[in-house]
Protein backbone atom coordinates (compact mmCIF):
# COMPACT_ATOMS: atom_id res chain seq x y z
CA UNK A 1 0.00 0.00 0.00
CA UNK A 2 0.82 3.65 -0.73
CA UNK A 3 0.98 6.10 2.10
CA UNK A 4 0.73 9.88 2.73
CA UNK A 5 0.24 11.49 6.03
CA UNK A 6 -0.57 15.55 5.45
CA UNK A 7 -1.36 17.82 8.66
CA UNK A 8 -2.22 21.71 8.08
CA UNK A 9 -3.58 24.19 10.39
CA UNK A 10 -7.14 24.40 9.29
CA UNK A 11 -10.35 25.47 11.64
CA UNK A 12 -8.47 26.73 14.69
CA UNK A 13 -6.38 23.31 15.09
CA UNK A 14 -4.13 20.65 13.99
CA UNK A 15 -6.02 18.25 11.34
CA UNK A 16 -3.89 15.03 10.34
CA UNK A 17 -4.85 12.96 7.25
CA UNK A 18 -3.78 9.63 6.99
CA UNK A 19 -3.87 7.68 3.46
CA UNK A 20 -3.12 4.21 3.20
CA UNK A 21 -4.48 3.10 -0.24
CA UNK A 22 -3.00 1.48 -2.70
CA UNK A 23 -3.16 4.13 -4.92
CA UNK A 24 -0.33 6.49 -6.94
CA UNK A 25 0.94 9.41 -5.04
CA UNK A 26 -0.43 11.96 -7.14
CA UNK A 27 -3.97 10.56 -6.81
CA UNK A 28 -3.61 10.75 -2.87
CA UNK A 29 -2.02 14.28 -3.30
CA UNK A 30 -5.29 14.89 -4.72
CA UNK A 31 -7.36 13.01 -2.65
CA UNK A 32 -5.46 15.02 0.41
CA UNK A 33 -6.24 18.37 -1.27
CA UNK A 34 -9.99 17.67 -1.61
CA UNK A 35 -10.28 16.85 2.28
CA UNK A 36 -8.46 20.34 3.75
CA UNK A 37 -9.89 22.21 0.81
CA UNK A 38 -13.31 21.18 1.95
CA UNK A 39 -12.81 22.12 5.78
CA UNK A 40 -11.45 25.58 5.02
CA UNK A 41 -14.76 26.23 3.29
CA UNK A 42 -16.41 25.20 6.60
CA UNK A 43 -13.91 27.14 8.82
CA UNK A 44 -15.03 29.80 6.36
CA UNK A 45 -18.89 29.63 6.68
CA UNK A 46 -19.05 28.45 10.25
CA UNK A 47 -16.50 30.14 12.23
CA UNK A 48 -17.36 31.90 15.14
CA UNK A 49 -14.50 33.50 15.35
CA UNK A 50 -14.50 35.54 11.93
CA UNK A 51 -17.01 37.97 12.14
CA UNK A 52 -18.19 37.36 8.44
CA UNK A 53 -18.48 33.93 8.72
CA UNK A 54 -22.42 33.11 7.65
CA UNK A 55 -23.11 31.55 11.22
CA UNK A 56 -21.75 34.62 12.78
CA UNK A 57 -23.89 37.08 10.61
CA UNK A 58 -26.65 34.81 11.06
CA UNK A 59 -26.22 34.84 14.70
CA UNK A 60 -26.45 38.17 14.56
CA UNK A 61 -29.25 39.02 12.63
CA UNK A 62 -27.23 40.13 9.92
CA UNK A 63 -28.43 37.39 7.72
CA UNK A 64 -31.58 35.00 7.11
CA UNK A 65 -31.41 31.30 7.52
CA UNK A 66 -33.01 31.10 3.71
CA UNK A 67 -30.07 33.28 2.41
CA UNK A 68 -27.29 30.83 4.04
CA UNK A 69 -25.70 28.04 2.45
CA UNK A 70 -27.75 24.94 2.39
CA UNK A 71 -25.19 23.23 4.76
CA UNK A 72 -26.12 25.50 7.67
CA UNK A 73 -29.32 24.46 7.30
CA UNK A 74 -28.36 20.84 6.96
CA UNK A 75 -26.18 21.33 10.55
CA UNK A 76 -28.52 23.30 12.17
CA UNK A 77 -31.85 21.12 11.80
CA UNK A 78 -28.80 18.24 12.91
CA UNK A 79 -28.19 20.34 15.81
CA UNK A 80 -32.49 20.97 16.75
CA UNK A 81 -32.38 16.53 16.50
CA UNK A 82 -29.26 16.48 19.11
CA UNK A 83 -31.04 18.72 21.06
CA UNK A 84 -34.19 16.70 21.58
CA UNK A 85 -32.06 13.51 22.05
CA UNK A 86 -29.82 14.98 24.59
CA UNK A 87 -32.12 16.33 26.80
CA UNK A 88 -31.39 19.78 25.74
CA UNK A 89 -27.73 19.20 27.26
CA UNK A 90 -26.49 19.63 23.81
CA UNK A 91 -27.71 23.32 23.03
CA UNK A 92 -26.11 25.41 20.34
CA UNK A 93 -27.74 28.63 22.26
CA UNK A 94 -25.97 27.75 25.57
CA UNK A 95 -23.73 30.77 25.45
CA UNK A 96 -26.09 33.37 24.87
CA UNK A 97 -24.84 33.56 20.86
CA UNK A 98 -25.74 31.33 17.82
CA UNK A 99 -22.29 28.25 18.38
CA UNK A 100 -22.65 24.76 16.51
CA UNK A 101 -19.22 24.03 16.76
CA UNK A 102 -19.89 21.21 19.03
CA UNK A 103 -21.48 19.52 16.13
CA UNK A 104 -19.55 20.97 13.07
CA UNK A 105 -16.21 19.71 13.54
CA UNK A 106 -17.47 16.38 13.84
CA UNK A 107 -19.80 16.80 10.98
CA UNK A 108 -16.84 18.15 8.62
CA UNK A 109 -14.34 15.34 9.50
CA UNK A 110 -17.35 12.69 8.81
CA UNK A 111 -18.52 14.58 5.34
CA UNK A 112 -14.83 14.42 4.43
CA UNK A 113 -13.95 10.62 4.60
CA UNK A 114 -17.89 9.94 3.11
CA UNK A 115 -16.07 11.87 0.19
CA UNK A 116 -12.54 9.93 0.59
CA UNK A 117 -14.49 6.66 0.23
CA UNK A 118 -16.91 7.99 -2.46
CA UNK A 119 -13.44 8.91 -4.31
CA UNK A 120 -11.86 5.71 -3.97
CA UNK A 121 -9.81 5.87 -0.12
CA UNK A 122 -11.17 2.82 2.03
CA UNK A 123 -8.16 3.24 4.41
CA UNK A 124 -7.69 6.50 6.22
CA UNK A 125 -7.61 8.17 9.33
CA UNK A 126 -8.66 12.10 9.63
CA UNK A 127 -7.99 13.57 13.06
CA UNK A 128 -9.07 17.11 14.19
CA UNK A 129 -7.88 18.03 17.30
CA UNK A 130 -8.20 14.50 18.83
CA UNK A 131 -11.91 14.17 17.06
CA UNK A 132 -11.52 11.53 14.31
CA UNK A 133 -12.92 9.29 11.98
CA UNK A 134 -10.96 5.73 10.38
CA UNK A 135 -12.11 3.72 7.93
CA UNK A 136 -10.37 0.17 6.72
CA UNK A 137 -7.20 -0.02 8.29
CA UNK A 138 -3.32 1.33 8.26
CA UNK A 139 -0.89 -1.29 6.19
CA UNK A 140 -0.19 -4.64 7.69
CA UNK A 141 -3.20 -4.17 10.23
CA UNK A 142 -6.61 -5.05 10.38
CA UNK A 143 -7.47 -1.99 12.65
CA UNK A 144 -6.30 1.50 13.76
CA UNK A 145 -4.93 1.91 16.77
CA UNK A 146 -6.19 4.90 18.64
CA UNK A 147 -4.56 6.25 21.87
CA UNK A 148 -7.38 8.70 24.36
CA UNK A 149 -5.17 11.38 25.99
CA UNK A 150 -4.80 10.80 29.46
CA UNK A 151 -6.48 14.36 31.40
CA UNK A 152 -4.25 14.91 33.69
CA UNK A 153 -0.68 13.77 31.83
CA UNK A 154 -0.58 15.03 28.04
CA UNK A 155 2.38 12.74 26.67
CA UNK A 156 0.35 9.70 28.65
CA UNK A 157 -2.62 7.98 27.13
CA UNK A 158 -5.81 6.25 29.63
CA UNK A 159 -6.69 4.07 26.81
CA UNK A 160 -5.76 2.33 23.16
CA UNK A 161 -8.66 1.21 21.07
CA UNK A 162 -8.30 -1.13 17.93
CA UNK A 163 -11.16 0.32 15.89
CA UNK A 164 -11.99 0.06 11.90
CA UNK A 165 -15.09 2.05 10.53
CA UNK A 166 -15.77 3.99 13.46
CA UNK A 167 -15.52 7.35 14.86
CA UNK A 168 -13.92 8.82 18.13
CA UNK A 169 -14.54 11.84 19.91
CA UNK A 170 -13.17 13.29 22.78
CA UNK A 171 -15.04 16.40 25.05
CA UNK A 172 -12.92 17.66 28.13
CA UNK A 173 -11.83 20.36 30.26
CA UNK A 174 -7.88 19.23 30.40
CA UNK A 175 -6.90 21.81 27.66
CA UNK A 176 -9.57 24.76 27.42
CA UNK A 177 -10.80 24.38 31.14
CA UNK A 178 -14.36 24.49 32.00
CA UNK A 179 -15.54 25.70 28.70
CA UNK A 180 -18.81 23.39 28.45
CA UNK A 181 -22.00 24.67 30.01
CA UNK A 182 -24.60 23.42 31.35
CA UNK A 183 -27.86 25.40 29.34
CA UNK A 184 -30.12 24.79 32.60
CA UNK A 185 -27.76 26.55 35.18
CA UNK A 186 -25.48 28.63 32.28
CA UNK A 187 -22.59 27.05 34.58
CA UNK A 188 -19.66 25.46 33.48
CA UNK A 189 -19.57 21.74 33.95
CA UNK A 190 -16.73 20.72 36.01
CA UNK A 191 -17.99 17.07 37.31
CA UNK A 192 -15.76 15.17 34.60
CA UNK A 193 -12.59 15.82 33.05
CA UNK A 194 -12.77 14.25 30.01
CA UNK A 195 -15.41 12.16 28.12
CA UNK A 196 -14.80 10.38 24.99
CA UNK A 197 -17.60 8.57 22.65
CA UNK A 198 -17.47 5.81 19.73
CA UNK A 199 -19.66 5.06 17.15
CA UNK A 200 -20.65 5.41 13.78
CA UNK A 201 -20.83 8.86 13.04
CA UNK A 202 -18.47 11.44 13.91
CA UNK A 203 -21.03 14.59 14.32
CA UNK A 204 -23.22 12.76 16.29
CA UNK A 205 -20.40 11.21 18.49
CA UNK A 206 -18.84 14.80 19.30
CA UNK A 207 -22.03 15.90 20.28
CA UNK A 208 -23.15 13.22 22.92
CA UNK A 209 -19.94 14.03 24.67
CA UNK A 210 -20.33 17.58 24.63
CA UNK A 211 -23.54 16.87 26.48
CA UNK A 212 -22.44 14.10 28.46
CA UNK A 213 -19.61 16.34 29.72
CA UNK A 214 -23.00 18.98 30.01
CA UNK A 215 -24.54 16.89 32.21
CA UNK A 216 -21.94 16.18 34.31
CA UNK A 217 -22.02 12.77 36.95
CA UNK A 218 -25.53 11.83 35.83
CA UNK A 219 -23.86 12.26 32.02
CA UNK A 220 -22.56 8.82 32.58
CA UNK A 221 -25.50 6.78 33.35
CA UNK A 222 -26.61 8.67 30.20
CA UNK A 223 -23.87 7.59 27.75
CA UNK A 224 -24.49 3.89 29.17
CA UNK A 225 -28.33 4.21 27.32
CA UNK A 226 -26.97 5.18 23.93
CA UNK A 227 -27.44 2.17 21.72
CA UNK A 228 -24.51 1.78 18.65
CA UNK A 229 -22.43 3.90 21.05
CA UNK A 230 -19.60 3.18 23.55
CA UNK A 231 -18.03 5.70 26.02
CA UNK A 232 -15.24 6.06 28.31
CA UNK A 233 -14.79 8.90 31.28
CA UNK A 234 -12.71 10.66 33.69
CA UNK A 235 -14.24 12.03 36.75
CA UNK A 236 -12.98 15.22 37.71
CA UNK A 237 -11.67 13.53 41.04
CA UNK A 238 -9.76 10.83 39.18
CA UNK A 239 -12.21 7.73 38.57
CA UNK A 240 -11.91 6.19 35.23
CA UNK A 241 -15.08 4.44 33.92
CA UNK A 242 -15.53 2.98 30.26
CA UNK A 243 -18.27 0.90 28.76
CA UNK A 244 -17.93 -3.07 28.79
CA UNK A 245 -17.46 -2.90 24.84
CA UNK A 246 -15.13 -0.48 24.31
CA UNK A 247 -12.76 -1.18 21.85
CA UNK A 248 -9.73 -1.71 23.33
CA UNK A 249 -6.62 -2.88 22.10
CA UNK A 250 -6.14 -6.52 23.48
CA UNK A 251 -2.44 -5.74 24.73
CA UNK A 252 -3.78 -2.73 26.06
CA UNK A 253 -6.54 -3.99 28.79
Amino acid sequence: MAHLVRVEHVMGMAVSLDLSDDLPLPELERLADGVFDWLRVVDTIFSTYKPESEISRLGRGDLRRSDCSPVVGEVLDRCAELWRETNGYFDVNAGGTLDPSGYVKGWAVQRACDRLLADGSANHCLNAGGDLFVRGAPSGRERWRIGIRHPWEALSVAWVLEITDRAVATSGTYERGPHVLNPFTGKPATALRSVTVVGPDLGTADAYATAALAMGLPGIDWLATLEGHESAVVTEDGQALRSDALPVATDAR
